[in-house]
Formats: structure tokens, C-alpha cells, sequence
């Protein structure tokens, strides 16, 4: 007998013609998950990935694998690159999840042949040329993200030094920070940190021929033409948010289709979900406030969701476990 956790593909695995002893469906935190399955007889889990909270943040799944069988567990993945590429497979594996698949069949195969470490200790060796190449969601030479706060010192200068940071352990110098019309990237003292005017912008970027990402803080800059991708910050205290409506208050209006980053953010799942359903707005991102001494698994999650870590499919490997 099996259990399945469904959430977004509850349709497909409704369907599945195998014998289940217990289901759920919904949003669970690991914790919940654990304390629902502890004891509790069964064959398989067969996880919808987007059933767990903060699925992308590689610990909540480690907290799984340290309490429940490892070899029961079926992940069934979204078809997003984010937890396609090969890079996020990697971290997988390297926790000891085995088995996982973003297609019916693919589960279907998994509940009677288990995987092994040695069925996919291919995806150990992910190599710095496959990561690069997995970046699909920009086009060009090099990839050019501005950074704009949207409310008073929402951190887009310390967020950027964060995510240039873990992006250097892939692409080593090949990442680049520009700040418009001030200095205080300076301040952190690391390598290829450029400051420059509005006018001078669009020279600087074209000077940088040897960039792989190029991340840009445009200050009070409004023409975002140089930019691939823009992240707009908030930071989602009352008094900000107040001073921000009064300002404008059509803003969220006019950033539909944006990508809103919450930065320096005390708010929970919860109270995302209801911010979102108050502005008519939705939101990337949600980053807590981050010591920017150490390594953040939030700005690493940031990174991979925004798809500067990953970005194709499964290759068709594992006997079609994985479809293009």
C-alpha cells in the first residue's frame, strides 16, 4: 500500500492506478509531514514536491530524508527549471534521494524499481561548463539583472553583493556588480565592482566583454532598457509600505507581470499569501533579513528560482524518468 501528498499535480496522480492506503493534499512544512508518517505503515510516498513548503530550500527536503525512509520516497518535480536542471538533481542525489521523475510514467516505474546511488551518481558530477550551459532563461553573451528599491533602503546593494558572491563559486570572476550614481558597493571591498553614471551606463555594460552575469543597482535610474531582468525590492515593514502607498498608490498596478522581491522580510508563508491577495499583486520572492558574513540558502534559493543556477530540463535519462 502507498501514500501519496498531492498539491498542483493532484490531477495526474488521482489517476494513478495503484493501491493507496492514505492521501493528503495540500501545503505541508516537513515537520508535518514527519509527524503525519511516523509509525504509519506503508510501501511508497509518492511526494508532489510542491506539497512542501519552500520546496526549493534543499534543507526542508534533507529534514525529510533524516526521518523517513529515503527508499519509499518518490519525489514527483514540477516541469520548471528550477528543480529540472541538473544542478538542483545534483543536490538531490547528494542527500540520498534517489528517485524522482516530472512525468506519470516516470512514478509509475519508480514504485516497483528503486533506485539506486548507482543509477544516478551520473548527476554527482555536474561541472561548471553544464551549470553555465543551463542558464536558458536569458539570451547574449553575458546576462544583466538590475536591482531596483522599490522602498527606501530595501538592501538591493547588500542583496546584490550576497547573490554576486554565490554566483562567483560558479562562475568565478566572470560576474560583475554595477552600481549607478553611487559608491557603496566600494565598501565591500571585492573584485570587479564598477560605479557609474545614468549617461554612462549602457558604455560600461558594453565595455565588460568578459562577463558571464552583470548585476546592476540602479539607484533612482527609471530607464531599465539595459537590464535582461529586472528585481524590484520591498521591504515589508508597516511604515515602509505606508510611505510607499502614499507615494503611489497604483504602484502594484503598474508592476503587474513584475518580479517583486520582499527583502529584508519578517513576514511569514501566511502573511505572503495575504499581502499578495491585499496588493492584487504576486510576489517572487520573500527574503528574511540575512547576515551577509555567512552563506544565505535563501539568496542560493533566490538565485536557482530566478534561474542563474539551472535552467534546462531532464535529457530524457533514467528510462524516461525525465522528459523533455
Amino acid at each position: 500500500m502507498n501514500v501519496i501528498i498531492a498539491n498542483e499535480r493532484l490531477n495526474e496522480l488521482s489517476n494513478l492506478d495503484v493501491e493507496i492506503i492514505k492521501s493528503m493534499n495540500g501545503t505541508y512544512t516537513p515537520e508535518e509531514i514527519i509527524n503525519t508518517f511516523t509509525n504509519f505503515y506503508y510501501n511508497k510516498m509518492i511526494l508532489d514536491i510542491t506539497a512542501i513548503k519552500d520546496y526549493l530550500n534543499i534543507s526542508n527536503l534533507q529534514k525529510l530524508v533524516m526521518n523517513i525512509d529515503p527508499n519509499k520516497l518518490i519525489l514527483f518535480l514540477p516541469n520548471r527549471p528550477e528543480v529540472s536542471s541538473n544542478v538542483y538533481l545534483s543536490k538531490l542525489v547528494t542527500i540520498g534521494i534517489y528517485n524522482f521523475t516530472n512525468n506519470i510514467d516516470g512514478v509509475k516505474y519508480l514504485i516497483t524499481h528503486t533506485n539506486t546511488k548507482e543509477d544516478v551518481e551520473g548527476l554527482l558530477n555536474v561541472t561548471t561548463d553544464e551549470v553555465i550551459n543551463e542558464t536558458s532563461n536569458f539570451s547574449g553573451h553575458n546576462i544583466v539583472i538590475g536591482f531596483k528599491n522599490l522602498t527606501d533602503h530595501a538592501g538591493a546593494t547588500t542583496l546584490i553583493y550576497m547573490v554576486k558572491k554565490e554566483l562567483e563559486k560558479t562562475y568565478g570572476e566572470t560576474v560583475y556588480a554595477v552600481e549607478v550614481s553611487r559608491h557603496d558597493l566600494d565598501y565591500f571591498n571585492v573584485k570587479n565592482t564598477i560605479s557609474t553614471n545614468k549617461e554612462g551606463l549602457t558604455s560600461t555594460i558594453s565595455k565588460i566583454t568578459d562577463a558571464t552575469v552583470i548585476l546592476v543597482d540602479l539607484n533612482d535610474m527609471k530607464d531599465t532598457a539595459e537590464c535582461d531582468e529586472v528585481i524590484y525590492l520591498i521591504e515589508p515593514s508597516s511604515i515602509m509600505l505606508n510611505k510607499l502607498m502614499r507615494t503611489n498608490r497604483n504602484l502594484f498596478t503598474e508592476m503587474a507581470n513584475k518580479k517583486i522581491v520582499l527583502n529584508k522580510s519578517m513576514l511569514s508563508l501566511k502573511d505572503v499569501s495575504e499581502f499578495e491577495y491585499e496588493a492584487k499583486t504576486n510576489i517572487f520572492y520573500n527574503i528574511p533579513p540575512i547576515n551577509d558574513r555567512k552563506k544565505s540558502e535563501d539568496v542560493v534559493n533566490f538565485i536557482t528560482k530566478l534561474g542563474l543556477l539551472g535552467g534546462k530540463q531532464g535529457s530524457g535519462k533514467f528510462l524516461g524518468i525525465f522528459k523533455i
